[in-house]
């Protein structure tokens, strides 16, 4: 997640080890040309997890096979050529687990969509095998937590392959104001795929880079606010963030519980359909998932409807269009095609409240991460290597060079002199977030117009990657949701200069049915994703 310009932008991109540390990317390798950057044809390119079910089913694959053609596909684009450096970790045991799962099938049959389907989770969500969990920082190098988080969880019950984890802006993009997303201490900056010298977004930037770049089936990654939608969008890609309570938080290294979510990120809306299935489930140690009882869905792909879009009423929130002349220009032409799709388009449908809760937002999480990433750590044991955000600052200073060569920890030592969640000011931050972007923010909205749901841009093509300067958002959708833990889907809507951008659909809390059908309804009729051609810039003419 990102905080930088929390004033200012709407996006907010705001994790067996490989044989060595990923080095830190140098300057020059993000825009320098070379004859290994174009790789080679890919068998899977592009390819769903219903074909890759298809083809295990008929014997064309296994999932010892696509595991293995996933890991081939990682050191030729990952580590080599193009280099974008989306995986901070492999999983040493995924060819054992995709043999057991291949045994499982001739023996029983497919659990079901996900059995034997190679998938990438984020660095911040614990599992308990042999890879690290360590939010991209070098102070929790070692850490491996005594049972997998719920998602992980759920992902194996479902027969997936947990390929490895991915690269993320470190601690999930709170540790400073002057960040650049994409870039941690252990893992080195991701680079995106569309073009290697701009910004992956952040901060489940390497799950972004690795979808896109077709590294995997799909993945897993978390929002706090823009974490999932930012990286989706800017990588051309279907991402979710799910009504929060819907998909468990236990086991994930937290920022702050009244807005963090893990999410699917994929190619299709079908494909992050069947992931947000296995995801979603009521879990004891998260006590927000309650909430989701009676509401959640036991199959989320049954919303997926061609004709979806035919009577809905969507609000075009026209507070966040402005920031790029040729993304409004084409939110044009797509609101135009969503009208003949048989939608009525309410426009404008703008939430009263937008700008208004950013300074009890930061509030909020800056309380929230003291007292949640204490809570994670403590659970950790007596061998947690940092067990406190207090020692993490330490440690971030006694290991400057490393940890702190490009921006600082502002944001962690804001929130270590924070209180505790019985202080004043903090519960008035609250009342006040879920107010004004509840009440009198996207339910006064669609309430008002009568409405389905919101559209909006998710946000603008990706800027260059800066480490001097950090991040410079340009604009977009993201924090009205975010901070009322309503859901928010984006898909594919089209590119400036070749970068991608995203269409946000988004609504009341627990309607992402609706939304899946609104967004697959989309998708059927534009498709738009274009697969990346690992440019070492983009093309201005």
């Amino acid at each position: 997640m990102k905080r930088r310009n929390f004033l200012q932008a709407s996006v907010l991109g705001c994790a067996v080890v490989i044989s060595k540390p990923v080095k830190v990317v140098a300057i020059e390798d993000l825009s320098g040309k070379s004859e290994r950057e174009l790789p080679s044809a890919f068998e899977l390119d592009e390819v769903t997890i219903n074909e890759l079910q298809e083809g295990m089913r008929t014997g064309k694959f296994s999932g010892r096979s696509l595991t293995k053609k996933y890991l081939e596909r990682i050191e030729d684009v990952d580590k080599n050529g193009p280099a974008i450096n989306s995986i901070i970790e492999l999983n040493p045991d995924a060819l054992a687990i995709a043999d057991s799962l291949d045994r499982e099938r001739k023996a029983k049959g497919a659990r079901g969509p996900l059995h034997g389907i190679p998938i990438l989770i984020k660095d911040n969500i614990d599992t308990a095998d042999r890879m690290m969990t360590t939010a991209g920082s070098l102070a929790l190098l070692g850490s491996i937590p005594f049972q997998d988080a719920f998602v992980a969880k759920k992902l194996r019950e479902a027969g997936a392959v947990i390929l490895g984890k991915t690269n993320l802006s470190e601690w999930a993009n709170i540790r400073s104001n002057h960040s650049t997303s994409g870039w941690s201490g252990r893992g080195g900056q991701t680079k995106n795929p569309y073009a290697l010298d701009r910004n992956p977004c952040g901060s489940s930037s390497g799950s972004g880079a690795a979808v896109a770049a077709n590294l995997c089936a799909a993945a897993i990654g978390t929002e706090t606010d823009g974490s999932v939608v930012c990286p989706s969008s800017a990588n051309s890609l279907v991402g979710i963030k799910p009504t929060v309570g819907l998909v468990s938080r236990s086991g994930i290294i937290p920022i702050a519980h009244s807005q963090d979510t893990a999410g699917p990120m994929a190619r299709t809306v079908t494909d992050a359909a069947i992931l947000l299935t296995a995801l979603a489930g009521v879990d004891p140690s998260d006590s927000a998932t309650g909430a989701s009882q009676g509401k959640s869905q036991s199959d989320y792909t049954r919303s997926l409807d061609r004709d979806g879009l035919r009577g809905a009423r969507l609000g075009v929130v026209r507070k966040y269009f402005g920031f790029n002349d040729q993304v409004d220009k084409q939110m044009e032409t797509l609101i135009r095609e969503i009208k003949k799709l048989g939608a009525v388009v309410i426009d404008p449908a703008e939430i009263p409240t937008a700008g208004k809760f950013d300074d009890s937002e930061l509030e909020v999480l800056l309380y929230e991460l003291k007292a949640d990433l204490n809570a994670y750590l403590a659970k950790l044991g007596p061998k947690a290597p940092v067990r406190s955000l207090k020692e993490i600052i330490e440690f971030n200073e006694k290991n400057r060079d490393k940890e702190m060569p490009y921006f600082g920890q502002d944001l962690f030592i804001k929130a270590e002199a924070k209180g505790p969640l019985t202080d004043k000011k903090y519960l008035q931050a609250l009342g006040k977030n879920h107010l004004l972007s509840r009440r009198q923010g996207i339910d006064l909205a669609m309430r008002k117009k009568q409405l389905d749901a919101l559209i909006a841009p998710t946000g603008g093509p990706a800027w260059p990657t800066d480490w001097i300067n950090g991040d410079h958002f340009t604009g977009g959708y993201s924090s009205a949701s975010a901070v009322a833990g309503y859901p928010h889907i984006t898909v594919p809507a089209g590119y400036v200069f070749g970068l991608p951008f995203g269409i946000s659909f988004f609504g009341a809390p627990f309607s992402e049915p609706k939304l899946i059908k609104y967004a697959y309804a989309f998708e059927q009729a534009t498709r738009v994703r274009q697969t990346p051609k690992f440019l070492p810039a983009a093309v201005l003419k």
